[in-house]
């Protein structure tokens, strides 16, 4: 199987096509990254004599430029994968590449591709995607909402036109207005496809787990292929990764923070929540202040339990139970 390298821009795919391993001949090709970018790789391809089925396609999982050019080349047979850009940089340094341009990395992700042979990509149902895309535009009003209420706050300790703090009074009313029609439409899509609403009340039965990190969570689960919770754990960077050697060296275990630093601020606030009203938590929390564990590791601890759980309940198909230490809960998680 050949191996295409695709880095990904904004307005360029630049195209590394390794016919004979590592060691053999590279042809190369940048290309405009706009609607028609799938046929035209795809006839890239052909003119090298190579069938889409036939190729091993590699780029990374990065912004939202790379979404179309995968769906359609996993449409067209090819086997795509999507590299973690952390660990795909880390391997580059590694192979003593540390130039870093869109043709080397085009490179550097067939060659990533041909000795480690990632794991294909798995599209998310369309009914994820949509619900996913419906998030997407939630959380960027949020923040919208976020931002007018701290111009307001100034506004007010400030010595400014009234006409100002009309302004952006509008403007939240209006942002308002929007967040709840859309989370009347995330509403009405669970409600469309009962899978997803067992789903979300199985999440959400979880104590601290809301509205927000139930729907995120939906999302990740079932948009992604996960064997283990702590695959998912690692997914969304709240493994602890140690640092140690020898005698001299003695990090302290930190967290890898390696996914989506969105969700791991959804589940710190889930967690901080999950002290005051989650008893499970808390005593979780307690015990480990009380083991010598600093405060910020003991949440960091909470929050990987609050991943676990998710991945528990939905894998069980069974609601959370607080009583899960007892002999027929913990039966039912300790596969998670």
């Amino acid at each position: 199987m050949f191996q295409l390298g695709i880095d990904v821009s904004k307005k360029t795919l630049d195209l590394c096509l390794l016919r004979e391993g590592v060691k053999g001949r590279v042809k190369t090709r940048k290309l405009k990254n706009d609607f028609n970018a799938t046929s035209t790789v795809i006839s890239w391809l052909c003119k090298q004599q190579c069938e889409p089925a036939d190729v091993h396609i590699i780029m990374e999982a990065t912004g939202v430029y790379h979404e179309s050019l995968a769906y359609g080349l996993n449409k067209a047979g090819a086997r795509v994968s999507l590299a973690n850009p952390y660990r795909s940089r880390e391997f580059a340094r590694g192979m003593d590449i540390l130039t870093k341009n869109d043709s080397v990395d085009a490179y550097m992700l067939a060659c990533y591709g041909a000795l480690k042979e990632p794991e294909p990509w798995v599209p998310p149902p369309e009914n994820v995607r949509y619900l996913s895309a419906l998030l997407r535009r939630r959380d960027a009003l949020v923040t919208d909402r976020s931002r007018e209420k701290n111009r307001l706050e100034k506004c007010r300790m400030t010595d400014i036109p009234p006409v100002i703090a009309e302004s952006i009074d509008n403007v939240l009313r209006n942002l308002s207005t929007e967040i709840e029609h859309l989370d009347d439409l995330i509403l009405t899509h669970l409600d469309q496809h009962a899978e997803l609403k067992k789903d979300f009340d199985l999440l959400t039965s979880i104590k601290s787990v809301g509205f927000q990190l139930g729907l995120n969570m939906l999302v990740i689960l079932r948009g992604h292929r996960f064997d283990t919770a702590e695959q998912v754990a690692a997914f969304l960077g709240v493994v602890p990764v140690e640092k140690s050697s020898g005698t001299s060296v003695r990090g302290k275990p930190k967290l890898s923070k390696i996914g989506p630093p969105e969700i791991r601020a959804k589940l710190y606030l889930a967690s901080l929540c999950g002290l005051r009203f989650n008893p499970v938590m808390k005593a979780m929390y307690e015990r480990l202040c009380l083991c010598g564990k600093a405060k910020m590791c003991a949440i960091g601890a909470l929050m990987r339990k609050l991943v676990h759980w998710c991945y528990g309940v939905l894998k069980t198909q069974k609601p959370f139970d607080a009583e899960y230490l007892s002999s027929d809960a913990r039966s039912a998680y300790k596969a998670v």
